[in-house]
């Protein structure tokens, strides 16, 4: 029943959103009393009648077509990510609910990090959990925590969602740092449909909600987006600015799981500089730790 009331709360988020002169009604020149489209103007341009879209709402229908879904989500404008969620949402699998376990980084997974030595990578979970971090990618995002933090167990481990929200560190290094909450957001609202049974996910959305008004307005909107490339702008504390292209690669062998580089123009200002956060965390992150021995979290503690 959690889903099916997502999906009422999803469709009228979009539906809130929209005009009637987005969606091609010019003719309706009346005074709104509530902003968006109504349940009638979106039952008639899907081709379904008022009280089977009314009922979609309410959760009351869980056997919408793939010909209602698709015109769904051509009169409310959704993106392909959008249109997967509304999908998921209608649809929900049937799952058995399991205590989360803590993700792990395979041995490969871990050897490919370690071999990123120019550009701050990280491994996150489906949770935004940090798996493992190399060397530049904790002198950037969380240098304060100590570079083992993601070895930690349970609630110990760092998760990017928090640290976002909640830690000053992690917030004041984004330039465009409402941006990079809204990614976040709208993230975890596409894998909290996919999994609305994990616990630890519910958990965490829940706890930042109550943490941070910021994230409780965003999460309202019901945005939904996965996470993909873009360019970053950090300002770091000790090398000043930093321009980075983020480029996401998703694990198909582990699920959730995801390698997230951020790599400089070669020659560029943003190059050099990190080259020196580098040689500035070198010795304090590893202490007197040999060059030839893996510079990742995850390879360390998986060799």
């Amino acid at each position: 029943m959690v889903v099916m009331t997502e999906l009422g709360e999803f469709l009228r988020s979009r539906r809130s959103q929209l005009t009637p002169a987005d969606v091609g009604l010019t003719r309706w020149g009346d005074r709104r009393r509530v902003p968006g489209l109504r349940r009638e103007e979106v039952a008639q341009l899907a081709g379904v009648s008022v009280t089977y879209y009314t009922r979609l709402e309410q959760g009351q229908s869980r056997n919408a077509s793939d010909a209602v879904l698709d015109a769904l989500a051509r009169v409310l404008l959704l993106t392909d990510d959008e249109q997967s969620h509304l999908r998921t949402l209608a649809r929900p699998a049937r799952t058995i609910r399991r205590p989360a376990r803590p993700e792990r980084v395979r041995r490969g997974t871990a050897l490919v990090l370690d071999a990123v030595r120019d550009a701050p990578a990280l491994i996150l979970g489906l949770r935004t959990e940090i798996l493992a971090w190399n060397r530049l990618g904790h002198a950037l995002i969380a240098p304060h925590l100590g570079f083992d933090a993601p070895s930690r167990p349970g609630p110990e481990r760092p998760t990017m969602g928090r640290l976002l929200v909640l830690d000053p560190h992690t917030r004041g290094i984004y330039v465009h740092w409402r941006r990079k909450l809204e990614d976040l957001v709208s993230y975890l609202r596409l894998a909290s449909g996919q999994h609305p049974d994990d616990e630890a996910l519910t958990s965490l959305i829940g706890e930042l909600c109550v943490k941070s008004e910021e994230f409780a307005s965003m999460w309202a909107r019901h945005r939904v987006r996965d996470c993909g490339p873009a360019v970053r702008e950090y300002r770091h504390p000790l090398v000043g600015d930093l321009s980075l292209a983020e480029e996401v690669l998703r694990l198909p062998d582990d699920p959730g799981q995801r390698l997230v580089v951020l790599a400089a123009e070669p020659g560029s200002p943003t190059a050099e500089r990190l080259a020196l956060l580098a040689s500035l965390h070198a010795s304090t992150d590893l202490g007197d730790q040999p060059d030839d021995q893996p510079a990742t979290t995850c390879a360390r503690h998986l060799a």
